[in-house]
């Protein structure tokens, strides 16, 4: 008759010999679905691990990649995400979430061009992508391209014609461009619609000049 140490024991193997082939037969989209799981909750190691896992499964599961890249990207990790997205787009180049997010770290490093390419493909992908014609529009305004950067916003108008950060910036680069009776209407749209902000600009900048309607 077996000891109680000993069944103890044996059922310790067994489930872990039990539990091999079931980590075996998981697919990379099942570590990857587990690893969102585990960053919704904010297990970000656990996360990285179950992507790892993935990208061992199936070196050309690009998702495993992008969601990889937004850790490293959230823990300031800028190049090493920038890696990865540049993995998951060589694996898939069709990819609109991997463009915009690598355009948005191009934004933070300064390379303007870059990041507008990128938000370009996250539109031709993705047309309805609001936040894309934002991005673009402010990378376009550091480059002092104000005509295309209200362009954009205009773009975001005509999909939401409640966007308030469009009216905003499209006021704001209006102004910047001489447009000043269009980029007063614009920040008074904005604060109707509750950004405050935009009145502290029209008081400085919308009341020294003569009113002259169109």
């Amino acid at each position: 008759m077996k000891t109680k140490i000993e069944m103890k024991y044996l059922l310790t193997l067994l489930l872990a010999i039990g539990f091999i082939p079931l980590a075996m037969a998981q697919s990379a989209k099942e570590f990857t679905e587990k690893g969102k799981s585990l960053y919704e909750k904010r297990e970000y190691m656990q996360a990285v691990i179950s992507f790892n896992s993935a990208i061992e499964k199936d070196p050309d599961y690009y998702q495993a990649y992008y969601m990889r890249g937004k850790i490293k990207e959230a823990f300031g990790d800028l190049h090493g995400a920038m890696k990865d997205y540049n993995t998951c787009l060589e694996k898939y180049d069709k990819f609109a979430d991997a463009y915009y997010s690598r355009g948005n770290i191009k934004f933070k490093l300064q390379d303007y061009y870059g990041a507008i390419a990128d938000y370009t493909s996250t539109i031709e992908f993705d047309g309805d992508r609001l936040e894309a014609y934002y991005k673009r529009g402010q990378a376009k305004q550091q480059l002092e391209a104000y005509q295309d950067a209200i362009n954009d916003c205009s773009k975001i108008i005509e999909l939401n014609s409640r966007n308030v950060d469009a009216y905003y910036l499209r006021g704001i680069l209006r102004l910047d461009f001489g447009q000043v009776q269009q980029g007063c209407l614009d920040l008074s749209k904005a604060g109707e619609l509750g950004d405050l902000k935009a009145y502290d600009v029209i008081k400085e900048k919308c009341n020294t000049k003569i009113y002259q309607e169109n």
